[in-house]
């Protein structure tokens, strides 16, 4: 069939409807076949369609709510379904735009400990973040899916959603960050032989540095609500997975507090202090709010172990 409008039939509503025929005739629907390409968004969409149809959590990557719905509507049994090929946003996808986050754990800390300046500690914070909300969707999924609270699963399906968001865009930010850096750099090598030259390349500078600063702003902005996730857990989540949500408040701290450093160094760097100092602001605001979440977080898992060792 062709479905002309997706966002009115999405296609695993078509793919039930056809189920739905073929089981008042007595038939089954065994698999199906994707021609052409696909929007990730559509695919997503599938795979948390499953999943609900499960009452299991759709707080999960985007590689396996793809999987789910690759699984369920049978894509893979006439034809292979790669990825790679079917879906319109990874057809497109220039590969230099994920370099740090597609890179393994080990690639990525030999990295960072080489000799090059990026990444650095802003890329470094991003990715505590990211992991650190992770651990708190994590917590989620576990308690989504512990036995007998089947009736709370769309409860922390939720938050699992909600840490998801957060994830992900702090993985951007990994290499947005380093892109940031590379930016100064590039400022600083144009060249400067005669008075425009050297009004563009300070121009050129502020705008790199006044970016610089931002970057590691957003990763601030984006980890701080992360705390919520975690504090939620903490205090309704599967109790055996408590000091988990812990170590997720301890990294959202230390990415925002190192997000915030890169922030207020690159601020030496612009002209514009009005707009330096504004940032900072609302930036000390941030840190401040993040230190008083851990603080009562830990001491909410501090009560917990003690009544746990009794």
């Amino acid at each position: 069939m062709n479905l002309t409008d997706i966002s009115v039939t999405p296609v695993h509503i078509a793919f039930d409807e056809v189920c739905r025929k073929a089981d008042a005739r007595g038939v089954r629907v065994t698999g199906s076949e994707l021609v052409g390409l696909i929007p990730l968004k559509s695919i997503l969409d599938a795979g948390r369609y499953f999943l609900a149809k499960q009452q299991r959590s759709s707080g999960v990557s985007d590689e396996e709510l793809i999987k789910i719905a690759v699984k369920s509507m049978g894509l893979n049994d006439i034809h292979k379904f790669n990825p790679e090929e079917k879906i319109i946003e990874y057809v497109m996808k220039e590969a230099k735009s994920e370099r740090l986050i597609s890179m393994t754990l080990k690639s990525f800390m030999n990295e960072t400990a080489s000799e090059s300046p990026a990444p650095g500690g802003g890329s470094v914070s991003a990715y505590i973040g990211a992991l650190g909300v992770a651990l708190g969707t994590m917590v989620a999924n576990l308690s989504s899916h512990k036995r007998g609270w089947d009736n709370r699963w769309k409860e922390f399906s939720d938050l699992a959603e909600k840490g998801k968001e957060i994830q992900n865009r702090l993985l951007q930010l990994v290499d947005e960050d380093t892109e940031a850096f590379s930016k100064i750099l590039e400022a600083y090598s144009l060249p400067k032989k005669n008075d425009e030259e050297t009004k563009m390349r300070q121009s050129a500078i502020q705008l790199a540095t006044r970016n610089a600063m931002l970057v590691p702003f957003n990763v601030m902005e984006t980890a701080l609500p992360g705390f919520g996730l975690i504090r939620e857990m903490v205090d309704k989540g599967n109790p055996a997975s408590v000091t988990d949500a812990a170590v997720g408040a301890l990294a959202l701290r230390s990415c925002i507090k190192g997000a915030f450093l890169n922030v207020r160094i690159n601020s030496s760097g612009l002209d514009d202090k009005e707009y330096a100092e504004a940032l900072l602001n609302k930036g000390q605001i941030i840190e401040s709010q993040a230190i008083k979440e851990e603080e009562q977080i830990l001491t909410k898992v501090d009560l917990i172990i003690q009544k746990l060792r009794k």
